[in-house]
């Protein structure tokens, strides 16, 4: 009687730690490959609005992100962006960006959520806020604020997973 009770026991303790680990490596939903969906997007001003961009997140070894964004901008020119950052509501500099003291700040919310404020010579310039949907293919940012050269922003970007 008591082999079996066993048995049971050990066999429903591996099934909860299985089931375990995949939600645990699956948190971070904004882990992956995006690339901007133009037609869904709205920026405002609209003469702003890139041709293409996607963006590649990775996880790093000491619990932080990589996020490495490659596009067109609105003048045709290529853009390249990387950040490594953690949600810890620290400065991260922004490598790539038009102006070189260019910062973030990134803020987790919750699974599929978090903002992030960006900060121009230590001014917060725009703050967004980014959800991924609940089955992780499609991530949205709604960003306002003012950019550098003090035009009011309200953008409204979505980004499928590749």
């Amino acid at each position: 009687m008591r082999r079996p009770l066993l048995v049971t026991v050990v066999a429903f303790a591996g099934l909860i730690l299985a089931s375990a680990q995949p939600r645990a490596q699956g948190s971070d939903t904004w882990i992956g490959k995006w690339v901007l969906n133009v037609g869904l997007s709205s920026w405002s001003p609209a003469e702003l609005a890139p041709k293409s961009q996607s963006t590649v997140i990775t996880a790093s070894p000491d619990g932080g992100n990589m996020a490495v964004t490659d596009g067109v901008d609105a003048g045709g020119k290529k853009t390249h962006t990387e950040i490594a950052y953690k949600f810890d509501g620290k400065e991260y500099d922004l490598k790539g960006a038009p102006d070189a003291k260019t910062t973030r700040v990134y803020t987790r919310v919750d699974d599929h959520a978090y903002t992030m404020a960006t900060k121009v010579a230590g001014t917060i310039t725009t703050t967004s806020r980014v959800a991924v949907t609940g089955d992780g293919k499609t991530r949205t940012l709604v960003t306002t604020g003012r950019d550098a050269q003090g035009r009011i922003i309200r953008n409204f970007t979505v980004y499928n997973k590749q």
